[in-house]
């Protein structure tokens, strides 16, 4: 086994708080954090997914992509922001959901003033190795660190995890004007 994939835990009941569970520092664009509540390595499924939330820093963003394998499901706790779907743009605020089927593409970006901040459930898993692999491990109680680029092989990290191919045409927030 590669280090893309924590060996699976055993089956059983599990319940844990915010302060024992994986976080991870996220890189720009997006520059906030994640946390892993539920995984096959956290504990043993007969159908793998995977839950947590991410929180995305005003002004971030998570780039447009797609998952050939996986259906995504996102529901948002707090802050503002869009979602742009398939070239489709759409309001976020606190209680929006968004399912995503395979091969959609997709991206989150948070054009509000304070965090933005949603529940997250990948099924099969999977995004949980692709946010260790290009985070920074975060306790309770740290500072934010300074913005930090994307590993050079997060392509690479991509298509060993969850993700479709890389969009040659992604949707650009920035030149957006967002």
């Amino acid at each position: 086994m590669d280090d893309t994939h924590l060996p699976p835990a055993p089956s059983g009941i599990h319940i844990s708080g915010s302060e024992t569970r994986e976080s991870y520092w996220q890189p720009v664009p997006a520059n906030g954090h994640i946390d892993v509540a539920l995984a096959p390595h956290i504990v043993g499924m007969e159908h793998p997914f995977a839950l947590g939330t991410q929180s995305v820093a005003p002004g971030g963003y998570v780039r447009e992509h797609t998952h050939e394998r996986n259906e995504e499901a996102i529901y948002v706790i707090e802050g503002h922001g869009r979602a742009v779907v398939d070239g489709k743009e759409y309001p976020l605020g606190p209680d929006s959901v968004v399912f995503l089927p395979k091969n959609v593409r997709h991206m989150f970006i948070n054009d509000g003033e304070k965090q933005l901040r949603w529940l997250w459930l990948i099924v099969p898993n999977g995004l949980e190795d692709f946010f260790r692999l290009i985070g920074k491990p975060r306790r309770p109680g740290d500072r934010v660190p300074s913005n930090f680029p994307r590993p050079e092989n997060v392509l690479e990290i991509e298509r060993r995890t969850v993700f479709g191919a890389d969009l040659t045409d992604k949707f650009d927030p920035v030149s957006r004007g967002s």
